[in-house]
């Protein structure tokens, strides 16, 4: 599956992960939601996230959000 990337433009740090490229399954309340890149099936996702779990959140609820901690730039998912 690819999983395309998206960020919001209304909450500083949040990220989100779909398996559609346009996004139209990511929660409104963060909108807008800017794409900004794509993994590729045999790709590891950005920041050592587990590919596993992002696609079992990915088919139960649409997507999988993750953020970044402004402070730290440790990454939460």
């Amino acid at each position: 599956m690819k999983l395309f990337m998206f960020k919001s433009e209304s909450k500083s740090g949040l990220h989100a992960f779909t398996a559609e490229p346009s996004g139209g399954q990511l929660p409104s309340p963060y909108q807008p939601w800017t794409a900004v890149g794509v993994v590729k099936p045999d790709s590891d996702p950005p920041h050592g996230l587990s590919r596993q779990a992002i696609e079992l959140s990915i088919q139960e609820h649409g997507f999988q959000l993750w953020r970044v901690n402004s402070l730290s730039g440790r990454v939460r998912s």
